[in-house]
């Protein structure tokens, strides 16, 4: 739904993965069940965003010390390479809808993202999704910056990046902790659930639907 603020936003800043871009982990899981020790539902429930995981989309380890590191807790035996096929396989395709709308956008406000992701994520999206990386001004990613959401100093060095204060800024995600910790940042924020919140978010700035293209 959209924000109660009334602040006229100077920036639009996007999430990627669940805003942008459709994913799921799931396919990352079946990916790897023919060569995990583990039953599929162990298997699923050992998966997490743990410290490691956190790490890595911080640039803090590289692919190949998570991968590592995946291999022991999921009990993976599987090459590297196998195991960052079954990663990289969670890209469903795009939200075209809300890749419209911010193509639409961009002669009106200038348009960000910024994703919590890894090196190797960014490879695939980037080639996969040439559009919705065409659609922004500047993207900007945890594992290049050293922060991530829903960090406070996340939110902080991307409002300096844009060069706007975090009121003029408005952000959608479709993470709860995130939004939150975007609004306790200061920013204007907006969980997205689908892409009818991005549409009504925008319209109630009186913001006319981007005609349908492909």
């Amino acid at each position: 739904m959209a924000s109660p603020d009334t602040r006229t936003p100077q920036a639009l800043l996007f999430d990627l993965g669940g805003v942008l871009i459709d994913i799921d982990f799931g396919r990352a899981i079946a990916a790897w069940a023919p060569y995990s020790a583990l039953p599929a539902d162990a298997l699923r429930r050992s998966f997490k965003h743990d410290l490691q995981y956190q790490r890595h989309e911080r640039g803090e380890i590289s692919a190949r010390q998570y991968f590592d590191h995946l291999a022991t807790s999921l009990q993976i035996d599987a090459s590297i390479e196998q195991i960052e096929a079954g990663w990289n396989d969670i890209f469903v395709g795009e939200f075209l809808q809300t890749r419209q709308w911010v193509e639409s956008m961009k002669g009106v406000l200038p348009c960000y993202a910024f994703s919590n992701t890894n090196a190797s994520h960014m490879s695939v999206w980037s080639q996969r999704f040439p559009r919705v990386v065409g659609a922004f001004d500047r993207i900007f990613v945890s594992h290049q910056l050293g922060l991530r959401k829903p960090d406070r100093a996340a939110f902080d060095r991307v409002c300096a990046l844009i060069g706007k204060a975090a009121g003029s800024v408005l952000f959608f995600d479709d993470l709860a902790d995130n939004v939150q910790a975007a609004r306790d940042a200061g920013l204007q924020a907006v969980r997205v659930r689908s892409p009818d919140d991005v549409a009504a978010a925008l319209q109630s700035l009186g913001h006319d639907r981007p005609a349908e293209k492909a």
